[in-house]
């Protein structure tokens, strides 16, 4: 995977907003939840009544009818200065970085994806990282597959 992450290059076109376009679901954490809220003069609880649906593990933004989101208007996002974290780590979510393929796929939607300066590998490791961190839900940590004693003894020599 590294050399792949090191061939990165995306900068955020001005004006675009095919990403906030695409089908698909925007999930917040707590902390988004409680930013966006603050931004837009509400309580967490006006806020998340208003613009979340919750479910046992996740949270996520209610979509508009006929819209993929309510706070994209013609000139942008309403939250970009406290976007949720989802929104704010795009492209670098780690299901596109980890895979070549994946990556040059959402540059079909994603102009920015190939164009600008090299991002550095440390940059989008931490970026996937945190993504992984803010959403455990969707991104569980692997099970290491147990050992049989023997095989461990035999590798230790």
């Amino acid at each position: 995977m590294l050399k792949f992450v090191e061939a990165l290059r995306f900068t955020c076109l001005p004006g675009c907003t095919r990403c906030c376009r695409v089908q698909g679901w925007v999930y917040l954490t707590e902390t988004d939840l409680r930013r966006a809220a603050a931004h837009l003069g509400m309580s967490p609880r006006e806020f998340e009544e208003r613009y979340v649906y919750r479910t046992r593990h996740l949270l996520r933004l209610r979509k508009p009818r006929g819209a993929q989101c309510h706070f994209l208007a013609e000139d942008g996002c309403r939250l970009h200065p406290e976007k949720p974290t989802q929104c704010r780590i795009y492209p670098f979510w780690p299901e596109l970085t980890g895979s070549p393929s994946a990556w040059r796929n959402e540059g079909r939607t994603c102009p920015g994806i190939g164009q600008g300066e090299l991002v550095p590998v440390q940059a989008v490791l931490r970026l996937s990282a945190e993504m992984q961190e803010s959403y455990p839900e969707m991104y569980p940590v692997p099970r290491q597959r147990s050992v049989p004693r023997r095989t461990r003894l035999a590798m230790v020599k």
